[in-house]
């Protein structure tokens, strides 16, 4: 396991992906108990109960925002969050219909899944799962 130190060393490429996959994740989980119209995309993306699927995401969001930013469980957190942006990017295509992403499309859940994919891959082969 590395130090807390090293796991915010910006000089490291990988810290910096790292970092940006989870510091990401703070607005969407700040959005899902602070904004009401988060509701209205889980109701329109066709989950149900929607109020329910709404707050698992907070809590999952919250769980590898964690994860990803202090570097705790790295493998499992980017590959949870790849697979939860996966999800996301699925519901987004649902509502919109849409790719593009500055047109309500799904293209920055999908890349930032990409981004988590990576992660969690990197932190697999540096150290194993429990990486």
């Amino acid at each position: 396991m590395s130090s807390l130190a090293a796991n915010f060393n910006l000089f490291n490429e990988f810290n910096i992906l790292r970092l940006i996959c989870g510091l990401f994740l703070i607005p969407h989980l700040y959005a899902k108990f602070y904004v009401p119209a988060a509701l209205g995309f889980f109701v329109a993306a066709g989950f149900k109960p929607p109020k329910f699927w709404m707050y698992l995401a907070g809590v999952i969001e919250a769980f590898l925002a964690i994860g990803l930013i202090f570097g705790i469980f790295v493998t499992i957190s980017g590959a949870v969050a790849a697979i939860h942006l996966a999800v996301a990017a699925v519901g987004v295509y649902r509502v919109t219909g849409k790719y593009l992403w500055n047109i309500g499309g799904y293209e920055f859940c999908l890349f930032w899944a990409i981004c988590c994919w990576i992660v969690a891959m990197h932190a697999y082969y540096a150290g194993g799962i429990w990486n």
